[in-house]
């Protein structure tokens, strides 16, 4: 038993390393590709990335240029290092670039088939797009936000005074991210989820972090799709179990706003509220299942706003106990409302 083990296993690894040779030998023969460091068989240039990715790129970018080319296991992937070349990217050819490779985590609940993020160039995806840059990114709603962001720094405040006179240990970091987490709930649903006081939000702040961590993290899968199927990592069910506890709680909300939308004329002014107006007017084109992966989507948009304000404000918070200056804690919390 234990020898027919060894050579499935045996047979499996050498399918593996003839699929991922011959991956290689196509892509360096279908495009021809901007300069980059030699890539090794199988790991291609997995070994340079290091702990932080972003730093291996910068330092690699000063022999290779601003437009380099790396081999991420099987995955040819195209680096950008220039302000310049990533405007011509994104902006000018953003439609060229639209259309690109997603993520195994991505895939959970068929969520690419959704999101804005992942769908390719489609009238569906003109059109959840002219939905986001209405509501998500107008002027307006932007405008509106920094009132509300002075007001929550104004909570945050507060609490960090009233733990000053009670002697109270604070941990900024957990400060910080419930009023991120209130900030981007308010925008959202016109409700706070999480309270300083209180561990009763613990559960939304699990779930947040959860999406935040299996969607960062490196997937080897991402790397070597053949390995999709197996999810080594355990990415994609940490994902799915995320995802749908996070669909839960959209279609309690969603099923709350409905009710009280059914007995009174009076509209909540959040993205709820506008997407539900399409919802209803776009209903053949746009269903309940569209919505949900959408608030998902503007979800991810307030986390990166979410590790921001985390880092900013801790890093003034540390600064400020250090220095104990607090007119050099206030200027910077006005900086980052501005």
């Amino acid at each position: 038993m234990e020898s027919i083990l060894s050579s499935i296993l045996l047979y499996f690894i050498i399918w593996i390393c003839i699929y991922v040779l011959t991956s290689n030998l196509r892509s360096k023969k279908s495009a021809k590709l901007p300069p980059g460091p030699y890539s090794f068989p199988i790991i291609g240039n997995l070994h340079q990335l290091g702990e932080k990715p972003h730093q291996s790129f910068f330092k690699l970018s000063k022999t290779y240029g601003p437009l380099m080319s790396l081999k991420l296991g099987s995955k040819a992937t195209i680096i950008v290092s220039s302000a310049t070349i990533a405007r011509e990217v994104l902006q000018r050819h953003d439609q060229i670039f639209s259309s690109r490779a997603v993520p195994n985590a991505a895939q959970t609940l068929d969520h690419h088939k959704f999101s804005m993020v992942w769908l390719p160039v489609s009238s569906r995806w003109r059109n959840i797009r002219k939905l986001c840059k209405e509501n998500v990114f107008a002027t307006q709603r932007l405008d509106a936000s920094q009132g509300l962001r002075q007001e929550k720094l104004q909570e945050l405040r507060e609490y960090l005074r009233r733990c000053s006179v009670s002697r109270k240990t604070v941990n900024v970091g957990d400060a910080a991210f419930t009023t991120s987490l209130n900030l981007m709930s308010r925008t959202l649903f016109s409700k706070d989820f999480a309270n300083y006081d209180s561990n009763s939000s613990q559960e939304l702040k699990e779930i947040v972090w959860g999406v935040m961590k299996n969607l960062g993290v490196p997937n080897l899968s991402d790397y070597f799709p053949i390995l999709q199927f197996v999810d080594l990592q355990g990415i994609k069910r940490g994902t799915k179990y995320y995802f749908q506890r996070c669909f839960d709680i959209f279609d309690d909300i969603i099923d709350e706003r409905l009710l009280v939308r059914g007995q009174s004329e009076t509209k909540k002014d959040d993205l709820l509220e506008a997407f539900l107006d399409h919802t209803i007017k776009h209903e053949s084109e746009f269903s309940r299942t569209d919505l949900k992966h959408l608030l998902l989507v503007s979800i991810n948009f307030f986390v990166c706003q979410l590790n921001f304000m985390n880092d900013y404000v801790t890093s003034c918070a540390t600064g400020l106990s250090e220095s104990r200056d607090l007119p050099i804690f206030t200027q910077s919390c006005r900086v980052y409302l501005n």
